[in-house]
């Protein structure tokens, strides 16, 4: 990964979009109108819609998952989210904990902007509950997905070390919510988001769902201070990357659906001022996005590796039992599985490209800056999404399953 000087891209006098001293404040000032206003009005209306999932057609395709132990860390989960529940004092605990079935759930954002009336505040919380918070993350991630959404919350901090603006932007900026009771058979779960994060945990008898899942930073690399080193998305771009070059050329221009990731050759309305080229980020649970680019049953058995290489760079983020049984379902459905990419494949290029199959969908996409002034997409910040299609994000087919087969309801998503 290109390792780009952030500097010369710093806001100067008068350019800043920080707008308070803290997350309340900074919120108040961003939400008294304009865009960001009219973007949280836009996700309150999609967060009332009936949850159907992402399609890519408006139709689910029906019978693609199914209830079975996938070997889960379920005992270390529960008694790590039961110790965090039992640290809470009665106000925290009631924004912290949610019934299985809540509409909560599908309240995520990955914005700065702090409105959530519900979800422990850890820069609100003492050290003890937030290292109990972040303990039932540790207990039900790989170490490397643990590793990575620490990053991202370090490098939060970074970009609020340059800004000079910790008030908002800090490593602690973030919401925890804990989605039924701690079980090692029942279904429960818990979720954290914040300024570019957003993990979503459901477990039922020791399987798992972990999305959506929202990873982003803006600098992606920390080069000085308490969090120098501290780096995220290399192997999502190189594995991009290398699987676009190797690809041939017959290959490469059907996967390659678009030149400019400025709009030049895109339809109207494809770049949207928040999410840009992403199509399945906060409160699009409801999208429906054809498919597009290279169909991966005409890629060589190299390129299939290649491919299933770049999607264990998102899906490593679980632990192994739920991480095999997450790539062998991703494999067994090559044959419906679309690569497409937008923007340049050189080394310094900025890019968008997404994985979509029946049962995986993943999103790559390089931004201008937000916080920093380049109005051009950069290598320097990064939107990443993964989700379930056809109806599982959340575990929510799961859930409707696990319901079905005869166990007590608790459910209005």
């Amino acid at each position: 990964m290109s390792r780009l000087d952030y500097r010369p891209h710093l806001p100067g006098p008068g350019e800043s979009k920080i707008a308070g001293h803290d997350s309340e404040s900074h919120a108040a000032a961003r939400l008294a109108g304009g865009r960001a206003a009219d973007l949280f009005a836009q996700w309150a209306k999609l967060a009332e819609q009936p949850f159907t999932g992402l399609t890519t057609d408006g139709a689910i395709r029906e019978g693609l998952f199914s209830l079975k132990p996938e070997g889960a860390p379920a005992a270390a989960m529960a008694e790590a989210a039961t110790a965090l529940i039992g640290a809470l004092t009665p106000a925290e605990r009631a924004r912290t904990y949610h019934e299985v079935g809540s509409p909560l759930w599908r309240r995520w954002q990955n914005t700065e902007i702090f409105v959530e009336e519900h979800g422990l505040r850890l820069e609100h919380a003492s050290e003890e509950v937030r290292a109990r918070a972040m303990a039932v993350v540790a207990a039900s991630l790989s170490d490397r997905g643990y590793r990575d959404t620490v990053a991202v919350m370090r490098l939060n901090a970074f970009l609020g070390l340059v800004l000079n603006a910790p008030g908002v932007l800090n490593r602690w900026s973030y919401n925890f919510a804990v989605f039924g009771e701690p079980s090692t058979a029942d279904p429960w779960g818990w979720q954290l988001w914040g300024h570019h994060l957003a993990v979503s945990c459901l477990t039922i008898n020791g399987q798992m769902v972990l999305t959506p899942c929202f990873m982003g930073a803006e600098i992606c690399h920390a080069d000085h201070g308490p969090d120098e080193g501290v780096e995220l998305f290399n192997d999502h771009e190189l594995k991009g990357l290398a699987l676009m070059n190797a690809l041939p050329r017959d290959q490469r221009d059907a996967a390659h659906v678009a030149r400019s990731l400025t709009g030049e050759d895109l339809p109207d309305g494809r770049i949207h001022f928040a999410d840009r080229l992403m199509l399945g980020g906060a409160h699009q649970d409801n999208r429906v996005v054809a498919y597009e680019g290279a169909l991966a049953s005409t890629f060589s058995a190299a390129d299939r590796n290649r491919l299933m290489d770049l999607a264990e760079a998102y899906v490593g983020v679980m632990p192994n039992g739920p991480r095999a049984a997450k790539m062998e379902a991703f494999e067994r459905h090559l044959a419906d599985t679309h690569f497409c990419w937008i923007g340049g494949h050189g080394p310094d290029d900025p890019f968008y490209y997404r994985i979509q199959s029946p049962v995986l969908f993943i999103e790559f996409d390089h931004h201008p800056g937000l916080f920093l002034t380049n109005a051009e997409p950069s290598k320097m910040h990064v939107h990443t999404v993964v989700r379930t299609p056809n109806g599982n994000d959340y575990g929510i087919d799961l859930l409707r399953q696990h319901y079905q087969g005869g166990h007590h309801h608790h459910h209005d998503h």
